[in-house]
């Protein structure tokens, strides 16, 4: 289904796969490339060599297009961008950040910028930075959202109204509907993290995956607002929080509670307790651990039909 999303990249399919930490590594990347989607690496948990390693074991694994995600807050992130231009990435995905920091180098080595934007007015940012499309996320994503908590519903045609780059749209998206929905909305194409943390293919822990599977309604929580607002599955770590919260917790006894390694001890080494367990609202729709290219599939079988259903109208 050729349109703005699928000639920018030379893929398939409007599908992006999201650039997350501790789940978004080659198997995963290379699997949703070619499976005719965009495979992103999520660098953000990745050092420096790790990232090379990562890169060339996914050029190894598919001849398709795929992307790099780098939180722009990632201290190293000078040794990052080397790696990525010196491996001949061609797909960046920015978060976190200035995007003018970083665009107009990465385009001089004709590298394909998106930034992703939680608002109407980093949209608008990201936009006069030159950057060549944006994501916007709806605060129904998992992981690190933005403060305004604005829904996808919301966002999505906000800020079509506003830019006149690519758009796509993240936050509640799993299935062939959500992205019918929000490309009817105005999105060009669609980034899906949380349907493929729940994939073979992801690198995270398989018993976070099962935690995937048998989280339901109401079973995450966007919070720590006052560090950096994170969506999670509710779990001993995160009654650790609330506690702390009803007790008046200043900013830095927040910092503390959290501190390092967190996720990673969750998401990636397995302890479903203490670690942050960061996951979409839209996890409660998500059912089964399958492999990511049976994955797209799926999604474009159910937007094809829903389609279909809603030309009847």
């Amino acid at each position: 289904m050729p349109n703005k999303i699928t000639q920018l990249f030379n893929i398939q399919y409007p599908i992006i796969q999201a650039g997350m930490v501790w789940a978004s590594g080659w198997r995963l990347a290379s699997a949703v490339s070619n499976a005719g989607g965009l495979g992103v690496l999520g660098a953000g948990s990745m050092y420096p060599e790790v990232l090379r390693e990562q890169i060339q074991k996914c050029q190894k694994s598919t001849e398709k297009p795929f992307g790099v995600n780098v939180p722009m807050l990632y201290p190293d992130i000078d040794k990052l961008m080397d790696i990525i231009i010196d491996n001949g990435v061609k797909i960046v995905f920015t978060s976190a950040g200035n995007p003018k920091t970083w665009t107009a180098q990465l385009q001089e080595k004709d590298i394909t910028v998106v930034h992703v934007v939680s608002s109407v007015k980093f949209a608008l940012k990201a936009q006069e930075a030159g950057v060549d499309a944006i994501v916007a996320e709806g605060f129904e994503a998992g992981g690190h959202n933005g403060r305004d908590e604005t829904t996808t519903l919301a966002l999505i045609p906000a800020v079509k109204e506003k830019i006149d780059i690519p758009l796509i749209a993240a936050g509640g998206i799993a299935t062939g509907r959500a992205m019918l929905a929000a490309m009817i909305l105005g999105a060009d194409g669609v980034q899906v993290g949380t349907r493929f943390v729940a994939s073979e293919e992801a690198s995270s822990h398989a018993s976070f995956k099962q935690k995937v599977v048998e989280a339901g309604e109401g079973a995450t929580q966007l919070t720590l607002k006052e560090l950096a607002p994170v969506r999670l599955i509710k779990n001993k770590f995160y009654e650790e929080v609330q506690a702390a919260y009803a007790k008046g917790a200043s900013v830095e006894e927040l910092k503390n509670l959290l501190g390092r390694g967190r996720a990673k001890l969750g998401m990636f080494e397995g302890n479903m307790d203490d670690g942050e367990l960061e996951i979409g609202q839209v996890s409660a729709l998500i059912h089964d651990i399958k492999p990511a290219a049976r994955i797209v599939t799926d999604l474009m079988s159910e937007f094809n039909l829903a389609k279909q259903e809603a030309s009847t109208l």
